[in-house]
């Protein structure tokens, strides 16, 4: 719906300026909408649940398996994961289900090269910690970076432009350090069923704007994302399985839908996956887009990746949109041990996708 991704657009650039130059007076709720969220909210978590669990620690080399043996040894790519419980995995039982892991092994079976994962996500993230989880994984030098954060920044009621600004210089500070970077966008948080109207609705426009918001400042910043969004929605209403056991975190099928969405854009941001011919300069027809427009359009499109056009006199204005083929993730062999809604409510974009099925999936309510 070109009008909804219009006005996104422009809200999120509103909130990614005011980032960028400290403004205040953006919050992510209006102050009237803050007691009515926080008395649904309560609802929701008392019909979601909370998990005691820990998510189990997945550290370590992945991929030994998968090196090329007929070329000179060499030493393991770093691939660090920051974040919330969406990258720490929280809802599975067994180190290798966790979204680092998968994303570790899946990187080193595509680069025929071990994977080194080191994980400094935690459950109940918001892009505050971020700061203190980059002092915890700058140390390990890591080649590529995997950012999923969001949800709590909407939960929690922090102001929107200073979330997207410690995100924004969070990626400025691995750029800095040499590190790739892919950031997972704040996940739909109007999915959830446990979640009714009308949290439901402003959920969803909160979680969408800030989605957006994040991607100028990320795409600004030298990095890409991927937009997690809605896409295991429906998904989650038809297959039961998708859910842990509080029916609000993915379990061990719905990071691995997850994490299928996020490897190729980390893959691609290595030179490791295979590229289309890039645009000389900016090209009508959607793909190429001024960069707010494109963020818009992919908080509506789940699994869409944005990252700058790298075409002369571009820049990072314009952000080139994709949505790349999947692989299926290896098996244990190549883990650590061998080495659209119906009730989405009026803020529903009609040209998302709902065919393609992946991201993580939370309820409006509660710590990711």
């Amino acid at each position: 719906m070109p009008g909804a991704r219009d006005s996104r657009a422009r809200v999120a650039r509103r909130i990614a300026t005011a980032a960028a130059y400290g403004g205040g007076g953006l919050g992510l709720l209006g102050v009237g909408l803050v007691g009515l969220l926080l008395t649904e909210s309560k609802l929701a978590i008392q019909a979601i649940g909370i998990l005691e669990t820990v998510p189990p620690k997945a550290d370590g080399v992945y991929g030994e398996a998968f090196a090329d043996r007929s070329a000179a040894p060499q030493p393991p790519l770093v691939l660090a994961v920051l974040g919330d419980s969406t990258g720490a995995g929280l809802g599975v039982a067994r180190a290798r289900e966790t979204p680092g892991a998968l994303l570790a092994a899946g990187l080193a079976s595509v680069a025929e090269r071990p994977v080194r994962l080191v994980n400094v996500a935690r459950s109940g993230g918001r892009s505050a910690d971020l700061s203190g989880q980059l002092e915890q994984a700058l140390p390990h030098r890591p080649d590529v970076a995997v950012i999923m954060i969001g949800a709590n920044d909407v939960t929690r009621h922090s102001p929107a432009q200073v979330a997207v600004r410690q995100l924004g210089e969070a990626v400025a500070a691995l750029r800095a350090n040499g590190c790739e970077v892919v950031v997972g966008t704040c996940p739909d948080l109007g999915t959830i069923k446990p979640v009714h109207p009308p949290l439901r609705w402003v959920a969803r426009r909160l979680s969408r704007q800030l989605a957006a918001a994040q991607t100028i400042a990320v795409v600004e910043a030298g990095g890409r994302t991927v937009s997690l969004g809605s896409l295991l929605g429906p998904e989650f209403a038809a297959r039961p399985e998708m859910f842990a056991a509080d029916r609000y975190h993915p379990s061990a099928q719905g990071y691995a839908t997850a994490s299928m969405a996020v490897l190729p854009s980390v893959c691609a941001t290595l030179g490791l996956w295979p590229e289309e011919e890039r645009p000389s300069a900016p090209v009508p027809g959607g793909t190429v887009l001024p960069v707010a427009v494109a963020a818009a359009t992919a908080a509506g499109r789940a699994g869409t990746e944005v990252a700058a056009v790298e075409a002369e006199g571009a820049g990072r204005r314009w952000a080139l949109l994709r949505h790349r083929l999947r692989i299926g993730l290896p098996g244990p062999e190549g883990g650590k041990e061998a080495g659209g809604d119906p009730d989405e409510g009026p803020d529903t974009d009609p040209d998302t996708d709902p065919g393609n099925t992946s991201a993580s999936s939370h309820a409006g309510a509660g710590d990711a």
